[in-house]
């Protein structure tokens, strides 16, 4: 299972980033490729602790769900909605520019992978070890990028 732990995927994300254009077509939703560097770095930034979501987790959210989301080998789902934290046209960071919303991301994911890592609270999913932290970070980055075909 691919996670951020990996220094290979690690380097696949940032590929895929730096491929990423401010004129990149969504194949679905309503981002911009600005608003999803701001989204993932917001929600990077909730995993931190740097920013706080408030949790609605409930035991479902914190069992079934995080195991099919992080455990299943099945693309994510569209549609999802995100909590307002990160969500650009609600209290998420609204894009400046590109280049430095994505340099801003890529310091995120650095400190991702960096040890020793401290994680809050996943506001859905609950307690997460730093491998299921890990994980996450790869599926939701991920997803995104498949969002905009990259």
């Amino acid at each position: 299972m691919k996670s951020l732990e990996d220094p290979q995927v690690l380097d696949d994300i940032r590929d895929r980033l730096a491929r990423l254009q401010p004129d990149s077509a969504r194949q679905w939703g309503m981002m911009t490729a600005g608003q999803m560097l701001c989204h993932l770095a917001d929600a990077n930034r909730v995993a931190l602790g740097d920013k706080k979501e408030p949790g609605k987790g409930t035991f479902m959210g914190r069992t079934v769900l995080k195991t099919i989301a992080l455990y299943v080998p099945l693309q994510w789902p569209r549609g999802i909605k995100t909590g307002p934290q990160s969500d650009q046209l609600q209290q998420g960071t609204k894009p400046v520019s590109f280049t430095a919303d994505r340099i801003a991301l890529l310091a995120l994911i650095d400190r991702f992978h960096a040890t020793p890592r401290q994680f809050a609270i996943h506001p859905i999913f609950g307690e997460m070890t730093d491998w299921e932290w890990l994980r996450w970070a790869y599926l939701h980055c991920d997803h995104h990028l498949r969002q905009f075909g990259i």
